[in-house]
């Protein structure tokens, strides 16, 4: 007859397979996040170097207009008869862009009859500020 030790002679076990699991899957992930923190698109060269001019940087034009149906064209003021005489020099500096700045308590109208005035003026594409809140 078989007689069996008791339980509390037993010695733990350390399962080591869960363990393997986890630190591939921690691997895994690491190295897919490292690999998201590249630019995949570009390839490693060596980049000669040179002297030029410095490339100037094409600010957006701010089209901005206040609670009180006065309007600006980044700090100038203007009138919406006066918008596209004065923003078509400003477009050719900023590649068509105007970014619009209305406050939230500016009549719709005047913002829509500003933009419509910019888009006669040679505007593009137009960019809505806005406050950002988490």
């Amino acid at each position: 007859m078989k007689v069996r030790r008791s339980r509390q002679s037993r010695r733990g076990r350390i399962e080591i397979i869960p363990m393997i699991d986890v630190m591939f899957f921690l691997l895994a992930t690491f190295m897919l996040a490292s690999l998201s923190l590249q630019n995949l698109h570009a390839l490693p060269v060596n980049l000669p170097e040179g002297r030029a001019v410095p490339v100037q940087a094409r600010a957006p034009v701010t089209l901005t207009v206040t609670k009180d149906k006065a309007i600006f064209l980044d700090a100038t003021p203007v009138t919406l008869a006066t918008v596209t005489q004065v923003l078509k020099p400003l477009l050719k500096a900023s590649n068509g862009h105007v970014i619009v700045a209305a406050d939230s308590a500016a009549p719709e109208g005047t913002v829509v009859q500003a933009m419509l005035q910019a888009r006669h003026a040679g505007a593009e594409h137009f960019l809505i500020a806005v406050k950002y809140h988490e």
